[in-house]
């Protein structure tokens, strides 16, 4: 007989080509033997190669979404993934603050993989200001820290990016040009340590996706925060380093690497 699974809640679009998005989440979530709800903030028109149009849901039909689920689940982690429309912020901020309990890991999708952008600045003050002091983990790229915290040096994006009440801020380092990636994660006013990682060779659709929603996961399970990070991350690397490329652009991660032995 099965045990009860965690319950993670993901706010996240819609990718047709199952790179990135709820997709993502899904299979990310039942690798880590969780349960996935979820709520879509925006249908999209994209291929593995980047985001052609995006089409944002309705908000008041989000907290609708959102409301029924929490009311049926207890649910042990929230993830948030693509918001793309200030509006969609504040329906998810109507949320947060009814369940201020409940762990937090925010992905803030920015821009997509293939450089299309998906906020605006009304949509990263709202991400700034509304949803930071509701999040347990930010899990920004380089690029993401720097246009939230409006800061350039990583270090200085993430004590801002603390000081907005995040409880730890992961600020990935695929989008550097160095020879490694180097993963910082700052937590009580400082920079707690940098994890290091071999770069691998290709551009990988929903990999942020995949490292956010897999901490959620580990939080959903009881871990601490930190644990989930470092263990999310060896995660995320083992599915890009085994990924494959299913289209004419990006690869994706093999999320379901772990089943390979075993087939």
């Amino acid at each position: 007989m099965l045990k009860n699974r965690p319950i993670v809640l993901c706010f996240s679009g819609h990718d047709p080509s199952g790179g990135a998005g709820v997709q993502a989440d899904i299979e990310t979530l039942v690798s880590h033997q969780c349960h996935a709800a979820s709520v879509i903030t925006a249908l999209t028109e994209q291929d593995s190669r980047n985001v052609k149009k995006l089409l944002p849901q309705q908000p008041e039909q989000i907290i609708s979404q959102a409301k029924t689920l929490l009311d049926d689940f207890d649910v042990d982690a929230i993830k948030i993934g693509l918001i793309g429309h200030h509006e969609t912020a504040l329906a998810i901020y109507a949320v947060l603050k009814q369940y201020p309990d409940i762990p937090v890991v925010l992905d803030p999708v920015l821009a997509a993989g293939g450089g299309a952008e998906l906020s605006s600045n009304r949509l990263v003050d709202a991400i700034h200001d509304l949803l930071l002091p509701s999040v347990t983990v930010l899990t920004p790229n380089s690029h993401e820290a720097r246009q939230l915290a409006k800061q350039e040096g990583l270090d200085e994006c993430g004590l801002d990016l603390l000081a907005k009440g995040c409880g730890y801020v992961l600020i990935t380092g695929a989008h550097e040009h160095t020879p490694t990636v180097d993963n910082r994660l700052f937590h009580d006013n400082r920079l707690w340590e940098t994890y290091t990682w071999d770069r691998l060779p290709h551009s990988y659709h929903g990999s942020g996706c995949t490292l956010a929603t897999s901490i959620a996961a580990l939080i959903a399970h009881g871990l601490e925060p930190v644990q989930a990070v470092m263990e999310a991350q060896e995660y995320t690397w083992n599915a890009l380093n085994s990924a494959y490329k299913p289209g004419k652009g990006q690869h994706n991660p093999n999320r379901f690497f772990w089943m390979e032995d075993e087939l």
